[in-house]
């Protein structure tokens, strides 16, 4: 028999504000505890340097979880120049320097011309992707460099903010793009194409998907509200698991067809888009159901459902 699970059956998003110096799941894990939660996983990792947007999903939510990796996100850094790391960040060991005083901000700006839109961009080393089963982090610590294939992804933009001249030239940039994309590859790729290597020196993600910096919540704050024992102020700040899946269109079942769906089957439903994902709601009760699917002969197909209804 399975052993169940220890914790409150919530379900929701919180938008925590992951701070500096601690990882993507040690941040989630923390906001778990401080929960009591059940159950709760992250949508994205940042590196333990980054700071900013990063959605946690507790119980039913974690289903819907890869809805919002697959979204694009926004960030915003400063970028070193003169200076090369092991890890393209402020983080890693310095492996050249150069004087970068020469660099200006117009050079700079042709520069990121080159890499906005679609792009290869070859992963760091220090990063969470595997190779036979290993992160490639881990053989990167052992100093063990392997060949990594590009990868395609779309910067959709790229904005110099700011820029200090100096033997360390620094920039403040903005990057909307798609998942996947390494800010600290595109540090890399501009000082390497100026000549003068360059790493991330501060980021900060200002949006995960529809989710964004005015709504994060600080560890901080719900750890007082835990510590008041106001479970209530905590759960408050959940936002529900619909605010990830705004940018599909509604289908509302009536009972006949919320029934079926519930049972694994696909419904006709009069109105329906004609392909695509659809979020279902429940005619009866106005709840979220979960997500259905428009299949080609247009009846609507569950693909991801709440185990219970409220």
């Amino acid at each position: 028999m399975a052993k169940a699970r220890k914790g409150r059956p919530i379900n929701g998003i919180l938008v925590l504000d992951k701070p500096p110096g601690r990882s993507s799941n040690g941040a989630m894990v923390v906001a778990r505890a401080i929960y009591h939660a059940t159950k709760a996983g992250h949508t994205g990792a940042l590196d333990p340097l980054a700071t900013g947007v990063l959605p946690v999903c507790f119980g039913e939510a974690t289903k819907f979880s890869q809805y919002l990796l697959d979204a694009d996100k926004e960030y915003r850094s400063t970028f070193v120049f003169g200076q090369q790391t092991d890890t393209g960040d402020a983080e890693g060991e310095i492996l050249a320097e150069q004087d970068a005083s020469n660099i200006t901000a117009e050079q700079l700006e042709v520069q990121i011309d080159k890499l906005r839109g679609d792009i290869l961009q070859v992963p760091p080393m220090y990063s969470a992707l595997k190779r036979d089963g290993k992160p490639l982090y881990a053989l990167a610590r052992k100093g063990i460099t392997v060949e990594r294939e590009a990868r395609p992804v779309t910067i959709r933009e790229f904005e110099l903010e700011s820029f200090t001249a100096g033997p360390l030239a620094q920039a403040v940039v903005r990057v909307v793009c798609t998942k996947g994309t390494y800010i600290r590859s595109l540090a890399e790729d501009l000082g390497a194409a100026l000549g003068v290597g360059a790493h991330v020196a501060t980021l900060r993600r200002l949006q995960a998907g529809p989710f964004c910096e005015q709504q994060v919540v600080t560890t901080e704050a719900i750890q007082a509200l835990r510590d008041a024992g106001d479970f209530e102020g905590l759960d408050a700040l959940l936002l529900p698991i619909t605010d990830a899946l705004g940018h599909m269109n509604t289908l509302i079942l009536g009972d006949t067809a919320a029934y079926y769906v519930r049972q694994g089957q696909a419904v006709q439903i009069s109105g329906a888009p004609s392909e695509g994902l659809v979020v279902l709601l429940s005619k009866d009760s106005g709840e979220f159901m979960g997500i259905g699917e428009i299949l080609d002969d247009g009846r609507v197909t569950p693909r991801r459902l709440l185990s219970t209804m409220g």
